[in-house]
């Protein structure tokens, strides 16, 4: 369990790089107890990488890495890694290729399509690849971001009201980038699809706590945030 270091983390230093070093430490964690192989010759995809500290990990593995995301915002130590431009809602994914590992780390929340999103993993992962991919859900204490507990007033007003009563810089509107998911539904979306299977599930910062996820409704409250292991059928 690392939400309480997250938590502690996040109180001092906000979201900053080490945030999601540990974040990502601990999904390569479960990932390699899911029975993910890493290492050298597996090529992985970090898609929405992001600064790209979730890959950079992966690259200590062993693993053939490829980042990818709308802008370059890459750590400078990863200057000259391999590096694809897309926009995942506009663009169609399979033109970055196939790999053994995607993943989608914190993006899912922030894409106007997540359906198609999900349709198209068949077209980037190898016959036997898995895509990682964790995001918050909304109805999750952290659902609203910056603005969380305040989500839980209706998603078109819980910010507005943050506004009125907090204030202060808020990045995330709801709509605009940052739009309500569900755990039941994303399931659903993965289960109609006769190319994918959930292949594990677990919340994110306690994967311990599997169990919770296979409980209808109250995995939407518990759980910070999902994390999906999708393969191919």
């Amino acid at each position: 369990m690392i939400l309480h270091k997250l938590v502690a983390h996040h109180l001092k230093h906000k979201d900053d790089a080490y945030f999601y070093l540990l974040q990502a430490q601990d999904a390569i964690r479960w990932l390699e107890q899911s029975g993910v192989a890493l290492g050298k010759g597996t090529r992985v995809l970090d898609l929405g990488c992001g600064h790209g500290v979730f890959g950079s990990e992966l690259v200590k593995k062993g693993c053939q890495v490829t980042f990818a995301d709308e802008e370059n915002y890459l750590l400078p130590e990863l200057a000259g890694a391999p590096f694809r431009q897309i926009n995942i809602d506009k663009e169609d994914v399979s033109k970055l290729g196939s790999y053994d590992l995607v993943i989608c780390s914190n993006v899912l929340e922030h894409l106007a399509k997540p359906v198609d999103f999900i349709n198209a993993v068949k077209n980037i992962l190898t016959p036997s690849g898995v895509l990682y991919l964790s995001w918050t859900n909304w109805l999750s204490i952290w659902g609203g971001h910056e603005f969380s507990p305040f989500h839980y007033l209706g998603r078109n007003r819980g910010h507005l009201i943050y506004d009125k009563v907090v204030g202060g810089k808020r990045k995330h509107t709801p709509y605009v980038n940052l739009f309500p998911t569900y755990i039941g539904e994303i399931l659903g979306i993965i289960r109609r699809n006769p190319n994918l299977r959930v292949v594990k599930i677990a919340p994110r910062y306690y994967t311990e706590f599997s169990f919770l996820m296979h409980i209808p409704v109250v995995r939407e409250f518990l759980a910070w945030n999902c994390a999906l292991l999708i393969g191919k059928k």
